[in-house]
């Protein structure tokens, strides 16, 4: 359909501004009645339940994004895993059905395996190394998401991850005695337990109360915060005060969804990515302090390591479940790229 019509003048006519006018005219109209870039409904999914800190920060995001880009890029969310868990996410990421999640370390794994590595048993010893290393190596895995097809929004680690059980644990010889849970299908666990010489019990997360109720189960891990969530908790006396892993997480969007935006909304959504998502994280770290409290107030009792030497003992298994995923997940040379960043920083100083 023409909008207009325009009768063009006979050559040598005086007519050259009228039609420069109406031209412009005609520019100005349509710039006025049709957006000049269209607007972006972003469907991002994730397991984090509504109300959940997570879901807040989310929201929060997604409010902030609409308004920094004048309503160009908005969220649609879809919570408490309607959409799926980590894997189903992805299909349909893959599949152009949503745009975007929010994923544990497992659902990273799926995109990224690489990344695994940030999970890794007993890696980091503090929040201070945690933070240096996800900042100095920043580069290095936004390249490997890109490279998969997805852009990095920010992480949102879930937390440490600690042993819950139903007799006390102070060393590795007492974790063959129980009969410990595995999330069936994460490749960090089975190498974590393998190195620790514990056969688990693989199941799925929704299979794990039911579980514990019937005896198959008498030991779980988990971040403080998730185990009281998933009320697993009621079913445990003992918790191993020594965090096995950091687990992390991360808000991933379609890297197809990504470069369709203009370069100003991009550089919006990454700016304001950093800003909620690193708040996340400060939160999540918050609420799982606060967990541990209510957790001692429950009556559960925290056990320490039986001495340095035990907790020696946990780190070498921690560098054999490493060294047995290379190849598998990541390569060596990202594993030394990571172990010795770390190792500068703890002969800085900086503990």
């Amino acid at each position: 359909m023409n909008f207009f019509k325009i009768k063009f003048p006979a050559a040598g006519s005086r007519r050259p501004a009228k039609i420069s006018a109406i031209l412009l005219t005609g520019c100005w109209l349509l710039a006025a009645g049709c957006p000049l870039q269209a607007q972006t409904v972003v469907k991002f999914a994730t397991l984090a339940p509504d109300g959940s800190t997570w879901m807040k920060a989310m929201r929060q995001f997604a409010e902030e994004t609409s308004a920094k880009t004048a309503g160009r890029v908005k969220f649609k969310i879809y919570p408490g895993g309607i959409s799926g868990d980590d894997k189903d996410v992805v299909r349909k990421i893959r599949l152009g059905q949503l745009q975007a999640g929010g994923f544990t370390g497992l659902g990273i794994g799926e995109i990224a395996p690489e990344a695994r590595l940030l999970d890794t048993p007993f890696l980091f010893k503090n929040v201070r190394e945690i933070d240096y290393i996800y900042k100095s190596l920043d580069a290095d895995f936004r390249k490997i998401f890109e490279s998969r097809g997805y852009v990095l929004l920010g992480w949102a680690e879930v937390g440490n991850v600690n042993i819950f059980s139903n007799a006390p644990i102070t060393r590795p010889e007492d974790l063959k005695n129980m009969k410990m849970w595995l999330w069936e299908g994460d490749p960090i666990a089975e190498a974590m337990f393998a190195a620790l010489k514990v056969k688990p019990i693989p199941l799925s997360v929704m299979d794990v109360m039911s579980s514990l109720q019937t005896g198959m189960l008498n030991g779980v891990y988990g971040s403080p915060l998730s185990v009281i969530a998933l009320q697993w908790f009621a079913r445990m006396k003992y918790v191993f005060s020594l965090p096995i892993t950091n687990a992390s997480g991360a808000a991933l969007i379609s890297k197809k969804t990504f470069d369709a935006l203009s370069r100003e909304d991009q550089k919006a959504l990454l700016e304001l990515g950093e800003k909620h998502f690193r708040a996340l994280t400060l939160a999540s770290r918050k609420d799982n302090e606060q967990s541990i409290a209510v957790l001692k107030a429950k009556k559960l009792v925290f056990t320490d390591p039986a001495g340095p030497a035990v907790v020696a003992q946990f780190e070498r298994a921690g560098e054999e479940a490493r060294l047995s995923l290379v190849g598998k997940l990541y390569s060596r040379e990202l594993l030394d790229k990571v172990e010795a960043a770390l190792k500068a920083f703890r002969a800085g100083g900086k503990k």
